[in-house]
């Protein structure tokens, strides 16, 4: 059974800052997709992610590079990949997204577009605008799958 607990971010700021606190308790073959529409934060998020392995504190959104790689300060690798261009499941194939799994801290939005491929063992993020006086808020959905489904109370 999957391990969930919900986050109320108020704007852009407070979701990059917990992808820089959910960064300490990434490793090497942690997969994590980042859910929602465009525009509600998953590329803040990552960046928070990016900057702290990295140091990197502007990096580029992948929209167009579909999949950009880091290596971390503990020289680990991590790749922050946006599936939203793929239409077909074979481009998944041609980014070797599955082999990079197994050795790298992987960041995924759009990971529906993955299908078969999604990893088992993962923590799913899934940011979502909150509606009227709410408006620049952000809720926060926070699940562990597999091997997550312990560690979500760590976060």
């Amino acid at each position: 059974m999957p391990s969930s607990l919900s986050i109320q971010l108020a704007n852009l700021d407070e979701t990059r800052a917990f992808g820089k606190r959910l960064a300490a308790s990434l490793r090497v073959g942690d997969c994590v997709f980042l859910l929602g529409d465009l525009g509600a934060g998953k590329t803040s998020l990552a960046r928070g992610v990016i900057e702290a392995l990295t140091g990197e504190a502007d990096a580029p959104s992948p929209t167009y590079t579909i999949a950009q790689t880091y290596d971390t300060q503990a020289g680990e690798e991590l790749i922050h990949a946006d599936l939203y261009r793929i239409e077909d499941a074979a481009e998944i194939d041609e980014l070797g997204l599955e082999e990079a799994l197994d050795f790298a801290i992987s960041l995924i939005e759009w990971p529906d577009r993955l299908g078969a491929a999604a990893p088992p063992d993962r923590l799913e993020l899934d940011i979502r605008h909150e509606e009227g006086d709410d408006a620049g808020k952000r809720h926060l959905r926070v699940t562990g799958r597999g091997k997550w489904e312990s560690r979500v109370d760590d976060l």
